[in-house]
């Protein structure tokens, strides 16, 4: 942009250059010269203005956006012999190609300026969708992370459970091995026991008929 704006204002000077000569009307001279107090006390009192500094820039224009190397200027034009003329149909057409470049780099300008606009725009709403993202995603890391801290405390109470649920079931199965042993010592001792059983009951029916009065011998 800063180059194109550069080239337009070397155009409109050049054309400004070739109005002077062929269309004076058409010619803006340059803006007079604002002396300061001091400069204007001097000439009022009879001395001279200092001199004008002569503009910088490209072949004195001012413009130095695009003066930023010294192109090889090439052979010196050719010089006419005899009496100058004026040219006055091919300066018209001189400054009919310089409107044209200029209308090109307004153009060019307006595209990139349209360009950009659109750019930034796009940046602007792309950035709005980040920050929206971002909001989602911060939301949801903390809903996830509530829910990663019940799930922790609900694991923490299952495992204290399943401790305790072992503890009894290990107990239980003490308890059952326990049960188990008697309840083998008891079949395997089962016909001994019956066999004894038996004569202990022989053994008290022979006491009580003896205390009743009778007599085995």
């Amino acid at each position: 942009m800063a180059s194109n704006t550069a080239a337009r204002q070397l155009l409109e000077f050049a054309k400004n250059r070739l109005n002077k000569f062929y269309n004076k009307a058409l010619y803006k001279p340059p803006p007079k010269r604002e002396l300061s107090e001091e400069d204007r006390i001097a000439v009022n009192m009879g001395g001279t203005a200092p001199p004008t500094a002569a503009p910088g820039g490209i072949a004195g224009t001012g413009i130095t956006v695009l003066a930023q190397g010294k192109a090889d200027p090439g052979p010196a034009p050719e010089t006419a012999s005899g009496p100058y003329k004026k040219k006055t149909e091919e300066s018209n057409g001189v400054i009919a190609m310089i409107d044209l470049l200029v209308k090109d780099l307004d153009k060019d300008m307006t595209e990139a300026e349209a360009e950009e606009k659109n750019s930034q725009s796009d940046y602007e709403q792309s950035m709005k969708d980040s920050a929206d993202k971002r909001r989602q995603d911060t939301a949801s890391l903390t809903e996830k992370t509530s829910v990663k801290a019940d799930t922790e405390a609900e694991l923490e109470t299952h495992t204290d459970a399943k401790k305790a649920v072992i503890g009894e079931l290990m107990a239980t199965h003490e308890v059952i091995s326990a049960l188990h042993g008697e309840c083998d010592w008891l079949l395997q001792n089962y016909e001994t026991r019956k066999e004894a059983r038996a004569g202990e009951v022989s053994s008290l029916h022979t006491a009580k008929a003896v205390l009743s009065g009778a007599d085995f011998s």
